[in-house]
Formats: structure tokens, C-alpha cells, sequence
């Protein structure tokens, strides 16, 4: 069937027909804030992937690109699985995974060895190119690395669910969250063939899949997930997000995603339609930004790069981590330097209120009430 995907702005080939859910769980990851040190991963591990057979699972990782992977390659693969994937403007003119499987195949992709899931720290902290003697940091950087966040995408036009011979795997209708029931699932591991991200994963001693469940106990009681709560840099937001041709301007998602466009997907040209949105890296090659998150890349550096200038931009940068609660509207006043952001639920209640700037503190040197110096005085 087509369906139109307006990350690619052009219709495509998919397995069933285009029905958008009430409202859409997405997640925005800014990754210029991440500083890798994998609490999302573990708190998510200790939540959902604790058990037998659970062992190798990670449904949430970071890794560190341009060489970190988990699994092994599992972008760099069908990237070359694909193709050239050209961009005419913002049109996507190369073939999805959809449209260029091989004769035999409904969704191309491949199905990882299981040493590729052997090593998820592959590639930690190491940049692009080795580091020339004398060399010193510039901007923009020479060797470079950055760190990417990675959970199931919950896609609009997901290849998991496309690919289940058993349609065991389902998007809901009322939030858009992608699961799979483990009584229709019989393990035939095509969800982890087909899933271009590779989030659908087998468990041995049950002979099922299983997948991010996007925290759906919490989200229904209108909590953020658990890589967002427990996030310590503060990168990540979650809600929900509007059709792309009917945004809201006080929605914090629908604000970085439809109008601001400084939030991006992953690999738009598999298709997929994700709802898992990076604000890109800024001192990582422009070409390197564009193959990862397409051809608004450039433009989402340049306005992350001076939202100081857009006091609604800085008011939502501010808000990622403030709250477990899902914010489903914002409002800002003041200026930048005695301005504040408040975050309301879905009935108007404030959530929360942060200031557009956070105050400086310089404490005093010596600690008069403990009788301590703050600092090294030897």
C-alpha cells in the first residue's frame, strides 16, 4: 500500500494502510548534554531486561559513534544494504527498506550473528581518527565523537509489525506505543530481522521476542519513562506528539519536532516513520549529521547554536529533567534573564516552573558554620 511519510515528504510502500493513533509517545534526546554514563541503560536493565535470557538485552544503550554499535554494525550494514539514499531538498529520493528489498522479501534487512551482541561498549570514547601529535581542540573539532541514545522508536510504520507473520506485534491506538503479544509471538525472530534499528530481540528460554514496552504502567499514569527519569544529564523529554500537519504551538514535543525542527529522526531513509527525535550533535561534520538525521541536520546545529535568541526554545531545553511528569503544554514569560518556563499536565495543572537562566552561585572559600575550606589551600 502507499502511505505518506512526511520525514521523507513523499509517499511510500509499506504492508498496510496509513492510521495514525490518538496521540504519539516520542521521545526527544538532546545529544549535545549526554555525557555516556549509562544510568538510562541501567535503570532501564533493572526495570525490564533483568531476567534469564535476558542477559545479552539492552533495550536502551548509548553508544559512541562514528564507531560505538550495539549490535555489531547494526546501522553501517543495511546502510550498505541500501544503497545510495539521495535527498532532493528535503525530499527522500533513494529507496526505504521497504521499497528495496530483494526478490523473495517484504522488508529488507538482516539478522545479527549473536557474537554482535557480545560487546555493548564497542567503540566507547574513541573518535573518528587518531589524535596527531601536538594536535589541540578546536572548533569545530578535528577528531571528533559524540554519544547517541538508542531505544525502540515505537515507528509509525513499524518493521517489526510488518514483518510478524503471526501479527503478534500491535501499535496502539490510544498512544501509539509498539508491543508484542507474547502469546501470539512463536519466535520465528523475523521482528529482529526486519527492525532496522535492531530493538526487537530474541529470548532464548522462551522462544519469544521482546521489545522496549515504552514503560507503558507509568506513561498511563502519566509518568515519563524510565530512561527519562532517571537520565542525569538531562537530555531527555518524553510526550506526546501531534500529527505532523496539525502541531500545537504550546506542546513542548510538537515545538521541537514540527515547528522549531531542531529535534530529528534516526535514519529517516529506512522509512520507519521513528518518533525518537535527537537534537544533533554540534561539532560533528555536517555530512556525517546528514546521514544520520537527514538533510534538517544543518539547520538544527545552526538553531540549537543561538536559541538563546528564541526564549521558547530555551524555556524547553530547560525543562528536559525537571519533572517524572508527562508536560503536554508549556508557556514562557519574562526574558532570558529573569524569565521562567512552567509545564502544565493534560488538565492544565502546573508541573513545574524553571527559570530560562540558571542562577551562579560562587560559595565563599571558607565555611564558617563547618569550619571548613571549600578549596585546597595547601
Amino acid at each position: 500500500m502507499k502511505v505518506y511519510n512526511w520525514q521523507l515528504n513523499r509517499e511510500m510502500d509499506y504492508k498496510y494502510q496509513e492510521i495514525h493513533p490518538q496521540k504519539q509517545v516520542t521521545w526527544v534526546f538532546d545529544t549535545n548534554k549526554c555525557i555516556a554514563c549509562q544510568t538510562c541503560t541501567m535503570a532501564c536493565k533493572n526495570a525490564w531486561t533483568s531476567g534469564k535470557g535476558q542477559e545479552y538485552m539492552f533495550w536502551n544503550n548509548v553508544e559512541s559513534k562514528p564507531w560505538g554499535f550495539y549490535p555489531l554494525g547494526w546501522d553501517v550494514k543495511l546502510l550498505e544494504k541500501l544503497g545510495p539514499q539521495p535527498w532532493n531538498g528535503d525530499k527522500y529520493a533513494g529507496k526505504t527498506i521497504f521499497e528495496g528489498a530483494q526478490y523473495g522479501e517484504e522488508i529488507l534487512g538482516y539478522a545479527p550473528d549473536e557474537n554482535d551482541y557480545s560487546h555493548p561498549n564497542l567503540g566507547e570514547d574513541e573518535v573518528n581518527q587518531q589524535v596527531k601529535e601536538k594536535e589541540y581542540i578546536t572548533i569545530p573539532h578535528q577528531p571528533w565523537m559524540f554519544y547517541l541514545q538508542r531505544i525502540c522508536n515505537h515507528c509509525s510504520y513499524p518493521a517489526c509489525l510488518g514483518a510478524c507473520p503471526r501479527k503478534a506485534i500491535y501499535k496502539r491506538k490510544e498512544d501509539g506505543i509498539v508491543l508484542i503479544d507474547q502469546k501470539r509471538c512463536r519466535g520465528y525472530q523475523e521482528c529482529v530481522r526486519a527492525c532496522p534499528y535492531k530493538k526487537s530481540m530474541f529470548r532464548t528460554n522462551t522462544g519469544k521476542s521482546e521489545k522496549c514496552i515504552s514503560c507503558f504502567p507509568a506513561v498511563e499514569q502519566g509518568k515519563q519513562t524510565q530512561c527519562v527519569q532517571n537520565c542525569i544529564g538531562k537530555i531527555r523529554l518524553f510526550g506526546f506528539k501531534s500529527n505532523w500537519n496539525e502541531p500545537r504551538g504550546n506542546n513542548p514535543i510538537d515545538y521541537l519536532v514540527h515547528i522549531k525542527k531542531i529535534a530529528l529522526p534516526l535514519y529517516p531513509q529506512f522509512g520507519t516513520q521513528p518518533n525518537v527525535y535527537y537534537i544533533p550533535p554540534i561539532h560533528v561534520p555536517e555530512a556525517f549529521n546528514r546521514q544520520l538525521f537527514g538533510p534538517g541536520a544543518k539547520n538544527a546545529v545552526e538553531q540549537y547554536k543561538k536559541a538563546y535568541e528564541d526564549l521558547n526554545l530555551t524555556g524547553l531545553l530547560m525543562l528536559f529533567g525537571s519533572t517524572d511528569q508527562i508536560i503536554s503544554s508549556f508557556k514562557v514569560e519574562g526574558d532570558i534573564n529573569n524569565g521562567y518556563c512552567a509545564g502544565y499536565d493534560d488538565k492544565g495543572n502546573e508541573l513545574i516552573k524553571v527559570p530560562l537562566k540558571e542562577p551562579i552561585i560562587i560559595r565563599e572559600e571558607y565555611d564558617e558554620q563547618r569550619n571548613v575550606r571549600r578549596f585546597n589551600v595547601t
